[in-house]
């Protein structure tokens, strides 16, 4: 008869086994997350949206100038949104339109034809045509370039301005910071349209003087939003860093603030194209914009009021071609806003 022999094991053997197999499972543990940071990427493969696309986005934040392949990168991703893409080719045929009209249409805004007036729409006449038989599509295209020029000088004085005063009161802080954020503050608790409204009173009627009152009117958000961005960026290591090696504040500025805080800025500058559309068509409606007749979109929508009920065409389309490009505005701006996050 055979006795299996058990080895003993002592009481200090037990607890430094049991210490040798944790560290052992702690190290792989730590190996296997540390993995997915250091794996070599596999040749041939298609970056996902956490690969090359991150990488630049981080480039973008973290380097100076680096902010332009994220742009890029975010160029090819929305160029395959549907949506986006058609809103884009929309507003390009607006603008072109604004610039060369004669390319989409060869009839004269001005000339009347009695003999078509109220004609609804056709193939002849896309948006029909109005009490003195002159074709609404073309008074349409011809009248976007007074409304886009419009909104191209209000949107140009926000952006002058609100970069001006959000750039100073970023950079200077304390009391000067808090003044002009308050006069801000004052300025974005009047209503657009009313301060609009007073300051074109004041000027005059026309297309000029209700761009001018709409583009102060649209600032605050532009100085708000560029003051935010200026304080973010101020505080990164290659601004500090670029600060410590003597850089002077006009220098940093022009080379690493105001190119990586241009995202928001130009996200809110394509939205607010639409908003001061929305209150320069506004103000036409009522009669502060360019005198009859001049074919702008505010004023081609009031003249047709009087038809809403024998003819609403001569109202609706124009209003829903206004709000189209409002809309595709909106959407461009929402699109850019959500992949910049």
């Amino acid at each position: 008869m055979t006795t299996s022999v058990v080895p003993e094991t002592t009481g200090t053997e037990a607890p430094a086994a049991a210490s040798a197999a944790a560290a052992a499972a702690a190290a792989a543990a730590a190996a296997a997350a540390a993995a997915p940071a250091t794996a070599a990427p596999v040749a041939g493969a298609k970056p996902g949206a956490g690969g090359a696309l991150l990488s630049e986005r981080l480039i973008a934040d973290s380097e100076p100038g680096g902010r332009w392949v994220g742009l890029r990168a975010t160029a090819r991703t929305l160029a395959v949104k549907p949506g986006f893409v058609l809103a884009v080719l929309f507003i390009a045929f607006v603008v072109v339109s604004a610039f060369a009209p004669g390319l989409f249409t060869s009839r004269d805004p001005y000339s009347t034809a009695p003999a078509e007036r109220m004609d609804s729409p056709s193939l002849n006449h896309l948006f029909g045509t109005d009490e003195l038989g002159r074709d609404l599509w073309t008074r349409m295209l011809y009248g976007s370039q007074l409304t886009i020029k419009a909104a191209l000088i209000a949107l140009g004085i926000a952006i002058v301005i609100g970069l001006a005063l959000g750039v100073l009161s970023g950079l200077s802080g304390g009391f000067f910071d808090a003044l002009l954020m308050r006069i801000v503050d004052v300025q974005l608790a009047i209503p657009v349209l009313l301060l609009s409204l007073a300051i074109v009173t004041a000027l005059g009627f026309g297309t000029v003087p209700v761009a001018i009152a709409v583009g102060v009117g649209i600032m605050p958000a532009f100085a708000r939003t560029t003051r935010a961005e200026v304080l973010r960026v101020k505080t990164l290591p290659f601004v500090e860093a670029s600060r410590a090696g003597g850089a002077s504040w006009p220098r940093v500025l022009l080379t690493h603030v105001l190119p990586n805080s241009c995202g928001p800025v130009a996200v809110l500058a394509v939205l607010d194209t639409g908003v001061a559309i929305l209150y320069i068509a506004s103000l036409s409606f009522l009669g502060f914009g360019a005198a009859p007749p001049q074919a702008e979109w505010g004023t081609l929508i009031s003249a047709g009021r009087n038809y809403l009920v024998t003819a609403p065409w001569v109202s609706l389309l124009p209003g829903l071609f206004v709000a189209a490009v409002v809309l595709s505005l909106n959407h461009i701006s929402k699109t850019i806003q959500e992949r910049e996050r």
